[in-house]
């Protein structure tokens, strides 16, 4: 028998006590309890502690003492001074430990409702897979939960619990848990109504007063019902004779989405590299990569003559399978593995794109894609998708003081 395998024998057999405090939270709780129990020498094998409005639940889990009543006594002793409730269990061994197959859920919710959420755990349940733990990753604009689960194949409960949330108006991510969850460190994004309101195309269409037609053909185009070349070559058509000054008019009615600013932000001061790749314009997408900070960017060239546009794109047309190609390339230039990229998108044009990525996400998209994506979001906010990644709005929140205290 090897050392660990002998290691983890004698855990399990080993009389253990379980101790429980449960009270108001305030500083000094906690050391109170691990000093009295420090004095009898008893080892830690595991302690778990969290704070809900302010009530404190704490779990310590140690090798069990011979004098088990004279330490009730004192505890409870120990409860009556701290104004607390503390319980024991004795017992043997470790926790069980988890099964295969570890999964991590998030479901997001505006708001997120107990009868949703009850669901959503009911489906789990149902599943024969256990919920090891529930932690909060933010609380607005929307409410955002964590769940750990194992004993569960992701693709099964992916397809079980889209559905449900489908039922009770929720976004629920299904991701494989363990290291590489966080391990994903290339953004690849898609531009228009994604990283910003509204599609710079339209708004172009809008100076040369042919909004409509051109509106008309990029929702088709968007729901996978019209080639995407050909569509694009046929929208840019309208836009001959337009002054390529309202390229830079177009740039600064540009809203981005909200949120955009803080996922940049955020994941790149962790290391991530971001780019973005559009179906739409480099004179667009350059100015915004320059802006935000991104790394990469990719898009269509509007050919410029004497000032003005002529109507035609110069290259190769960045298109569906144009996407993922600029995918693979920014991350072999990145020497980030594909199975550690993230893509982002919410149109048809992105399907490839989303595909090829580790992680696919369809961002307020449509059903051809939400259908398509390894998961969706559906809300407005950019950011929550910081969430999918296991990245809380108190960290972010909590960066973001830092820098400004260094600033």
């Amino acid at each position: 028998m090897t050392g660990q395998a002998e290691h983890e024998t004698s855990i399990a057999d080993r009389p253990t006590l379980l101790v429980t405090l449960t009270g108001t939270d305030r500083p000094g709780l906690t050391s109170a309890v691990l000093s009295m129990l420090a004095l009898r020498g008893l080892d830690v094998i595991d302690a778990e502690q969290v704070v809900l409005r302010g009530r404190l639940v704490l779990g310590v889990l140690l090798s069990a003492p011979r004098d088990h009543k004279e330490l009730k006594k004192e505890l409870k002793a120990l409860a009556e001074n701290l104004e607390v409730d503390i319980s024991l269990k004795k017992g043997f061994g470790d926790n069980e430990p988890r099964r295969k197959g570890r999964t991590q859920v998030t479901v997001i919710g505006s708001p997120l409702t107990a009868q949703g959420f009850a669901a959503i755990a009911g489906r789990i349940a149902d599943t024969g897979a256990n919920i090891d733990r529930i932690s909060r990753m933010a609380r607005y604009p929307v409410t955002a939960m964590e769940i750990a689960v194992s004993g569960a194949d992701p693709d099964s409960l992916r397809t079980v619990l889209a559905l449900e949330g489908v039922r009770q108006g929720l976004d629920v991510a299904v991701q494989p848990g363990g290291l590489y969850r966080r391990a994903k460190r290339l953004i690849v994004m898609d531009v228009d109504s994604t990283l910003i309101q509204g599609e710079v195309i339209e708004m172009l269409a809008s100076h040369a007063g042919r909004l409509e037609e051109v509106a008309a053909v990029t929702e088709q185009a968007m729901r996978g019902e019209l080639d995407f070349a050909d569509s694009l070559r046929s929208r840019v058509a309208t836009l001959e004779g337009l002054p390529a000054s309202a390229l830079d008019e177009v740039y600064e009615a540009i809203v981005l989405a909200p949120g955009a600013r803080t996922l940049v932000r955020t994941l790149k001061r962790l290391g991530y590299q971001f780019a973005i790749v559009s179906g739409g314009f480099s004179q667009i997408t350059d100015k915004l990569a320059a802006d935000l900070g991104i790394d990469f960017a990719s898009a269509n060239e509007l050919e410029i003559v004497d000032g003005k546009l002529t109507g035609k794109v110069i290259g190769d047309i960045v298109d569906r399978a144009g996407k993922a190609t600029a995918l693979r390339r920014f991350a072999e230039t990145s020497g980030t593995p594909l199975s550690q990229t993230v893509a982002i998108g919410d149109g048809a044009n992105d399907l490839d794109m989303l595909a090829a990525a580790g992680l696919g996400i369809a961002f307020n998209a449509k059903p051809v894609v939400r259908a398509a994506a390894d998961t969706h979001v559906s809300v407005p906010y950019l950011d929550t998708i910081l969430y999918l990644l296991g990245i809380s709005r108190e960290e972010v929140e909590a960066a973001d003081a830092d820098a400004d205290t260094d600033a």
